[in-house]
C-alpha cells in the first residue's frame, strides 16, 4: 500500500513547477499582503474607538461568527462549484466591503458599528472562502506536491507579515487608519488577476459533488471513522479558539506592558511573521506525518506562548514571539496538509469545511474570553491562559490514545 509519507515531495518548492500553482500564489501574496494590512489596521481601529481590547475580541468574533453555522456549507459548495469561479466572486466582495470602509475611516464617519458589521460581513465571505481557497492547491498540483504546496501557501501568507503590517504601520502613523483600508482593496486586483490568466490546462478539478442535504452530518460521520483527522481537527479546533488570539494579547501586551503603540504592535506581527515563514517551509520539507508530529508542535505552540507571557522585558520577549510563530505555522501547515491527504479527494472540501469550522468557528467563543480575561487580570495572564489551553489540550489527547487504535488497526498516532 502507498503511504502518504511515500508520495510527499521533498521540499515545498518543487511545486513551482506548475504553472497553474505559480500564477496563483503570485496573486496571493498580493493578497495576503493587503490581508495584513486590514487586519492590523482593523484591529486598532476597534481599540481606537472603544479603549478596549474586549472590542478588538468581539471584532474577531463577528469575523468567524458566519463559519461557525456555514463552514460545512462552504465547503459543500468547494465540492460542488468551480473553485476558479468562487475565489472570484468572494475577492470581488471583499474588495467592495473594504473600499467601503475605507472611504467611511477616511471621512471620518467610522463608528464602532461600522466595524462590527464590517467584520461581520466579511466573515459571511470568509465561510465560502476559506474552505474552497484551501481545497484550490489540490487543482494546481498533484497529490504528490500536495503538503510542499499547502507548506509554501503558509509561508507566503506568514512572509507577507513583514511587508503588510509594517505598510500599515506607516500609513496609519502617517496618513490615517482609513488608507490602510484602501491599499487593502486595492490588493485584491492581484488575485482576480490571477484566477483569470489560469487556463484550463493550468487546473485538473475534482469532479463535483451531488447535492449533500446533511453536509455537516456527512462530514462529521466521515471523521469520526478516522482517528487521526479525528484528533487533529479537535486539536486545531482547541488551538484556533484559545490559543490563536494575537490580535487581543499583543495590542494589550503592545500598550499595557512595554508602553508602545501600533509601531510596536506592528513590529510583533513581523516577528511572528519571521518565525512563522521558517515554520511552515519546516514541516512542508517534512519527509513524514503523523499525530505524533502534530502533537508534537501543538505541545510546543503551548508551551512557548506561556513562557512569552512571563517574559520580562522586549529583548527576552521578541525572541520568544518568534518562536511562537515558529511552531505555530509549523503545526497548522503539518495539520492541514496532512489531513488533506488522509481524506477522499470527494470528501475534502466538507472535511476541510470541518476543518476551518473549528479552526476559526470557535473565535466567536474563544476570543470573547480571552478578551475579558484580558480586560480584568491583564494581559500576561490572558497570553498565559492561550498558551495553556492547548498544551492541556495536548496532554488530555497524548493521555486517551496511549494505547489508542482505529477500527481499522491503524494506530491512531501514526
Amino acid at each position: 500500500m502507498t503511504t502518504a509519507s511515500a508520495v510527499l515531495s521533498p521540499t515545498p518548492f518543487t511545486a513551482l513547477r506548475f504553472r497553474g500553482y505559480r500564477i496563483y500564489l503570485t496573486g496571493q501574496t498580493l493578497a495576503n499582503t493587503g490581508a495584513w494590512m486590514g487586519s492590523i489596521a482593523l484591529d486598532w481601529l476597534a481599540l481606537r474607538l472603544t479603549d478596549s481590547p474586549a472590542a478588538v475580541g468581539v471584532t474577531m468574533a463577528l469575523q468567524f461568527l458566519p463559519i461557525l453555522f456555514l463552514g460545512v456549507h462552504g465547503g459543500l459548495l468547494a465540492d460542488r462549484y468551480p473553485k476558479r469561479r468562487t475565489l472570484l466572486i468572494t475577492q470581488s466582495v471583499n474588495a467592495v466591503l473594504t473600499a467601503t470602509l475605507a472611504a467611511l475611516t477616511i471621512a471620518g464617519a467610522v463608528r464602532i458599528g461600522h466595524v462590527f458589521a464590517f467584520a461581520l460581513l466579511t466573515g459571511l465571505v470568509y465561510a465560502v472562502d476559506a474552505p474552497t481557497r484551501q481545497v484550490f492547491a489540490n487543482e494546481a498540483v498533484p497529490p504528490s506536491h500536495l503538503r510542499g504546496a499547502v507548506a509554501l501557501n503558509a509561508s507566503v501568507f506568514q512572509a507577507t507579515r513583514l511587508v503588510g503590517p509594517a505598510v500599515a504601520s506607516v500609513l496609519i502613523g502617517t496618513a490615517g487608519i482609513g488608507w490602510a483600508f484602501a491599499g487593502n482593496a486595492l490588493c485584491y486586483i492581484g488575485p482576480t488577476i490571477a484566477l483569470l490568466r489560469l487556463r484550463p490546462a493550468d487546473l485538473t478539478p475534482a469532479p463535483p459533488a451531488g447535492r449533500e442535504p446533511r453536509a455537516f452530518r456527512t462530514a462529521a460521520h466521515y471523521v469520526r471513522e478516522r482517528p487521526r483527522v479525528l484528533w487533529t481537527i479537535v486539536l486545531v479546533g482547541v488551538v484556533g479558539t484559545f490559543g490563536l488570539n494575537f490580535p487581543i494579547v499583543l495590542t494589550a501586551i503592545a500598550t499595557e506592558s512595554f508602553g508602545g503603540a501600533a509601531g510596536l504592535y506592528g513590529l510583533f506581527n513581523i516577528v511572528l511573521a519571521v518565525g512563522s515563514a521558517l515554520g511552515a517551509l519546516v514541516a512542508g520539507a517534512a519527509v513524514s506525518t503523523g499525530l505524533r508530529r502534530i502533537l508534537l508542535y501543538g505541545g510546543l505552540f503551548g508551551a512557548v506562548q506561556l513562557l512569552a507571557a512571563a517574559a520580562p522585558n522586549l529583548p527576552v520577549f521578541l525572541p520568544l514571539l518568534a518562536a511562537l510563530g515558529f511552531v505555530n505555522l509549523a503545526f497548522q501547515a503539518l495539520a492541514n496538509a496532512s489531513v488533506q491527504l488522509w481524506v477522499d479527494p470527494a470528501m475534502r472540501g466538507r472535511v476541510m469545511g470541518l476543518y476551518m469550522l473549528v479552526f476559526t468557528g470557535g473565535t466567536p467563543f474563544g476570543a470573547p474570553v480571552i478578551g475579558a480575561l484580558t480586560n480584568a487580570f491583564g494581559a500576561r495572564a490572558g497570553m498565559a491562559v492561550c498558551g495553556l489551553v492547548p498544551a492541556a489540550a495536548v496532554v488530555a489527547i497524548v493521555l486517551i490514545n496511549r494505547n489508542g487504535v482505529s477500527p481499522a488497526g491503524e494506530s491512531a498516532a501514526r
